[in-house]
């Protein structure tokens, strides 16, 4: 994705310095490359999706696991519902579930809808409130929210949801001007500060012992 990321700024005329320091300083300001693109530079965010999202071969980079497949089926739904929020398109988004399997899992979608010219997109408040309206949702404290962006987590907070964790991949690789190196993605999280508050874990996993009460009893 990091790859395609930086050839699409590229064939906007940037050089590849150029092309790496505007991915950066986008996704930092405004959680998403592509809404600095379509606030500054007049892209039509289709087109991106179509270039980036939707030209990557994903049944060859991910596949299934059933130990993640168990983890939502073990979710109790007489306690709590199950949403994906993703700064996606819904069409890539709806890929990515259904090729790990999940798609049955989750009751409904929030994505970043491309087609509206001024969309949304996580940590952006506006983006919250979407998703507690398509979720039907009048109290904001009972939510549980996971994100692999820090910043992300924090927007969440402030806007008063309950149970928040971070996901905390390390080793995460991005390309920068055509090269790739390792990063943690909290350093990507829009320049947010840690908050020794929120939980943090590496496996997803850990959100039985985090969250024991959405999950189903062990008889």
């Amino acid at each position: 994705m990091g790859e395609r990321i930086h050839a699409y700024f590229v064939s906007l005329g940037f050089s590849h310095e150029e092309a790496s320091d505007l991915h950066l300083k986008y996704y930092t300001q405004y959680g998403l490359a592509l809404r600095g693109l379509t606030k500054h530079h007049d892209v039509d965010p289709l087109d991106f999706d179509r270039k980036c999202d939707g030209s990557l071969s994903l049944e060859d980079m991910i596949q299934p696991k059933p130990w993640l497949r168990k983890l939502f089926e073990d979710i109790d739904r007489s306690k709590v519902r199950v949403w994906a929020l993703t700064n996606a398109y819904k069409t890539h988004a709806q890929r990515v579930l259904r090729i790990l399997q999940l798609d049955d899992l989750v009751e409904g979608l929030v994505y970043c809808d491309y087609a509206e010219p001024n969309f949304s997109c996580k940590p952006e408040a506006e983006y919250y409130i979407k998703a507690l309206e398509r979720a039907e949702v009048a109290d904001p404290s009972k939510c549980y929210f996971i994100d692999d962006s820090r910043g992300n987590v924090q927007a969440a907070i402030r806007l008063g949801w309950g149970h928040c964790v971070h996901f905390s991949e390390h080793g995460l690789e991005v390309v920068e001007g055509g090269r790739a190196k390792q990063i943690d993605n909290e350093n990507l999280s829009n320049g947010a500060k840690s908050n020794s508050k929120v939980p943090v874990i590496t496996d997803l996993r850990q959100l039985r012992d985090t969250w024991p009460e959405v999950f189903k009893t062990e008889v």
